[in-house]
C-alpha cells in the first residue's frame, strides 16, 4: 500500500474484493507519505477501516464504492456507471431513479464518514479511533455475516461510546436478512428519539447498487430532498 501510493504512475488504487483483516494494516501504513501522495482509493465492506483510517490520519479524501471484483462480476452495470462518473467525470450527483425512504424527519450538514457497520463500530475507540463529531455517518452491512442480533450489538456499542449524540445525521444503506428484520428498526428500537435525519436506501452496500461515497467531504441531509455531496472530491 505504501509503495502503491509513492508510485507517481499510479492514479487510482481500488480494493480487489472484501475480507476480514485489513486492522491489520493499520501499523505499518505511513501516513505521512500518504498524505503528501494523495490519489483514488476505493472500496468497501472490509476495506471500510483502511478508508476511514486513511481519512482520519491523513484528511485525505477516500472513496466507499465498487471493489475491483464487483466491477467485474455484477450482474448490471451501476457500480461502473458511478466509477465512471465520480472519477472521470467529477460528478456529484447520485442515481436519479434511486429511492429513499425518510426514517427520521429532520436536515443537517456534516463531513461523510462510515461504511460497513460491523467495521466502523470497532474505530469508535482506542488508538485508531474515527472523530464523529459533527460528522454525517453512513452504513451497511451484510446480513449472512451479520445477523440482527449482531447489528444490534454493534449499534449498543456505538450508542454505549456516545456516537448517537455526536453525529448530525444518519444514512442507512443496504441490509438484508432472511429474518426479514430491516437495518432501520434495529437502529429505530436503539435510538429510541433520534434528534437528527436519518434516510434509508439501497443504493451502497452489499446489494448491486453501490453508490461512489466519498469520505471527507461536506454531505446536507434534508429529507425533503434525500442527500447532496457539497464539496469537490477528485481533482484534475
Amino acid at each position: 500500500m505504501n509503495e502503491m501510493f509513492e508510485d507517481k504512475n499510479v492514479k487510482a488504487i481500488f480494493c480487489t474484493m472484501g475480507g476480514f483483516n485489513c486492522n491489520g494494516m493499520f501499523d505499518y501504513l505511513d501516513y505521512e507519505l500518504i498524505k503528501h501522495n494523495p490519489k483514488i482509493l476505493c472500496g468497501y465492506s472490509d476495506p471500510t477501516s483502511i478508508l476511514n483510517i486513511i481519512y482520519a490520519k491523513t484528511g485525505l479524501v477516500t472513496f466507499h464504492g465498487p471493489n475491483f471484483k464487483s466491477l467485474a462480476d455484477e450482474e448490471i452495470d451501476y457500480g461502473y456507471n458511478e466509477v465512471v462518473k465520480r472519477f472521470i467525470n467529477k460528478d456529484l450527483s447520485i442515481g436519479e431513479n434511486d429511492k429513499y425512504e425518510v426514517i427520521n424527519e429532520g436536515t443537517a450538514e456534516g463531513m461523510l464518514v462510515g461504511g460497513n457497520l460491523s467495521l466502523f463500530s470497532n474505530l469508535i475507540t482506542g488508538k485508531y479511533k474515527v472523530d464523529v463529531e459533527g460528522k454525517i455517518l453512513f452504513i451497511e452491512d451484510l446480513g449472512f455475516e451479520s445477523p440482527p442480533g449482531m447489528i444490534s450489538n454493534y449499534l449498543y456499542k456505538m450508542k454505549q461510546n456516545g456516537v448517537f449524540e455526536k453525529v448530525k445525521g444518519l444514512w442507512i444503506g443496504n441490509y438484508e436478512h432472511e429474518s426479514g428484520i430491516s437495518l432501520e428498526k434495529i437502529v429505530m428500537d436503539i435510538l429510541e428519539n433520534p434528534k437528527f435525519p436519518i434516510i434509508k436506501s439501497d443504493n451502497f452496500g452489499h446489494g448491486n447498487f453501490k453508490t461512489v461515497i466519498p469520505i471527507g467531504i461536506k454531505a446536507k441531509i434534508d429529507t425533503n430532498e434525500n442527500i447532496k455531496f457539497m464539496e469537490n472530491c477528485v481533482e484534475a
